[in-house]
């Protein structure tokens, strides 16, 4: 069972900036992509970033186009989202998710984390 541990939540003060990270524990896969969504309350899931494994190329949801940064340490299997300039409406839970194969950017993916929680204070 693959499982996606994400870390490096808290709470930020709006502008401020933020890095969360997201791990594989379990036994050993090769996603071909990975990627970053939050969830506010009261609101539907949100894709946020996703990268390609294999290519290393990126894709953004144009609310954090140029604010936002995933990236990907292969030799660990680890992926994380740097958060700059951070505003009171990115507060949400944010999850880590892995595809095993998928050829879109936002959906398909297999395999999700269970969130870590960003805060942004005024």
């Amino acid at each position: 069972q693959v499982q996606l541990v994400e870390s490096g939540g808290g709470l930020v003060q709006a502008g401020g900036s933020l890095r969360v990270s997201c791990a594989p524990s379990g036994r050993t896969f090769s996603p071909n992509k990975m990627a970053w969504f939050r969830q506010a309350p009261g609101k539907e899931r949100e894709f946020l970033a996703a990268i390609s494994t294999s290519t290393g190329i990126t894709y953004y949801a144009d609310s954090v186009k140029g604010r936002f940064t995933i990236a990907r340490d292969n030799s660990e299997n680890t992926v994380s989202l740097q958060m700059n300039n951070l505003k009171r409406e990115d507060t949400a839970v944010y999850y880590c998710a892995a595809a095993r194969n998928t050829i879109y950017w936002t959906v398909g993916y297999d395999y999700w984390g269970q969130g870590t929680q960003v805060t942004v204070s005024s």
